[in-house]
C-alpha cells in the first residue's frame, strides 16, 4: 500500500462529504438510535449520530460506500 503523501504528490485526493446530511436522508427514528444495546437508556438518543456506528452500522457502511462509489479517495469516521 502506498503512503498517502506519495499519492497526494501525484493527484488531488478527494475527501468524502457531510455525514450528518446523509444520515438525515434516512429519516431515522428513536429506535434506530437505541438498537438493542441502548434500548432502556433513560433519555432520548435520536440525533446522536455517533451511536449509529453501533446501532445501525449498515447505514454507516452504506453512506461510506456511496462516497467511495462517487469517487472519494478518503472517507472519515462517523464521529461528531
Amino acid at each position: 500500500m502506498k503512503d498517502i503523501r506519495s499519492i497526494a504528490k501525484s493527484k488531488v485526493l478527494v475527501l468524502d462529504g457531510a455525514m450528518g446530511t446523509m444520515i438525515q436522508q434516512y429519516k431515522l427514528q428513536e429506535d434506530d438510535y437505541r438498537g438493542v444495546r441502548f434500548k432502556d437508556h433513560h433519555s432520548d438518543l435520536k440525533g446522536n449520530n455517533d451511536l449509529l456506528s453501533i446501532t445501525r452500522p449498515d447505514i454507516i457502511e452504506a453512506i461510506h460506500k456511496a462516497y467511495l462509489e462517487a469517487g472519494s479517495d478518503i472517507i472519515e469516521t462517523n464521529t461528531f
